[in-house]
């Protein structure tokens, strides 16, 4: 199994006191490493602009690069949302974000391997044109275009288990039958996005969820909403979208996992990969702001993906 991560997304600075920072990335890297799982660390590269635009026309990717400051930091969003920050640092990280999953996809189908993205920023907000949710350029989008085109994967499924809803990657695919996209979120919650009646032309599945919501519930909630339609639809790659805020120590919502509840989730999933897609999962993170339950949850959502093949 595969780990892509670089020292660049370290260097992106949102501001002192915001939820999506280094740290993050930090805890995870070294809970895999003083953990017994076997992994290779590989450096990300930067994406290929004219990859990116397979999602997100070059205006839009110009234009959020001359956005970025010579020092300081600045939001790219109009309030009450003005948490999307670039700072001079910025470019490299998002390239290297999204060239985590382009070298993924190769290693997936070159080499058979299971990859996990320890990148950020993440991406699963961002929009065609309109960067938000601390996102700029929707990693796990371009991922799956990319299969489609370099690979010639014709079904592709998107799970997102991240706690709060990936408007960005609805809006991209919704209208396109060739890619599912599966999420399960706290409801009402940020985005507001996600209600269960969005259902594209039919390869949207929302699962919303109570706040309070604990393993019992949310695995009946996410095998019946998610997973099962997942298994109709028979993907041939399964990309994850890994948030990991769903978590009971998580600061920014209210569902009521533990840690080693990531694991079942993360089995679920290569089950139906295993049935469906040569066992082929690419894991892209997400959220998750909590440093101990982001420390723990990784580690079982890893092992998973080690272990079941």
């Amino acid at each position: 199994m595969i780990v892509y991560t670089h020292g660049d997304c370290l260097k992106k600075y949102n501001g002192a006191a915001h939820p999506e920072r280094k740290e993050r990335l930090d805890s995870i890297i070294d809970s895999i490493k003083s953990s017994d799982l076997k992994v290779e660390f590989k450096e990300a590269p930067k994406a290929d602009p004219e990859i990116v635009t397979l999602v997100h026309p070059k205006k839009h990717l110009e234009q959020i690069f001359a956005r970025i400051p010579k020092n300081g930091i600045i939001g790219v969003e109009r309030e009450p949302y003005a948490d999307t920050m670039l700072c001079p640092n910025s470019k490299n990280a998002i390239l290297r974000s999204c060239g985590s999953g382009i070298a993924a996809c190769d290693d997936l189908m070159n080499k058979n391997q299971r990859v996990f993205c320890a990148v950020r920023p993440p991406g699963h907000h961002a929009e065609t044109v309109r960067a938000m949710g601390f996102c700029f350029i929707n990693n796990i989008a371009v991922s799956a275009r990319y299969l489609q085109k370099k690979y010639k994967i014709n079904k592709v499924a998107i799970i997102d288990f991240d706690v709060h809803h990936g408007n960005g990657t609805q809006e991209i695919f919704y209208n396109d039958s060739s890619v599912a996209y599966g999420s399960s979120h706290e409801s009402p919650l940020f985005p507001g996005t996600g209600s269960e009646t969005e259902t594209g032309v039919g390869n949207i599945f929302n699962a919303t969820l109570k706040a309070g919501t604990k393993k019992k519930e949310f695995l009946s909630i996410f095998e019946k909403k998610i997973l099962y339609p997942i298994d109709r639809f028979k993907p041939e790659v399964i990309l994850i979208s890994a948030g990991f805020d769903a978590h009971k120590r998580d600061p920014l919502a209210n569902i009521n996992l533990e840690s080693e509840d990531f694991f079942q989730i993360t089995k679920l999933i290569v089950d139906i990969a295993n049935i469906h897609s040569k066992g082929r999962v690419i894991s892209f993170l997400e959220g998750g702001y909590d440093l101990i339950a982001l420390s723990e949850s990784i580690r079982e959502h890893l092992t998973a993906l080690k272990t079941h093949i």
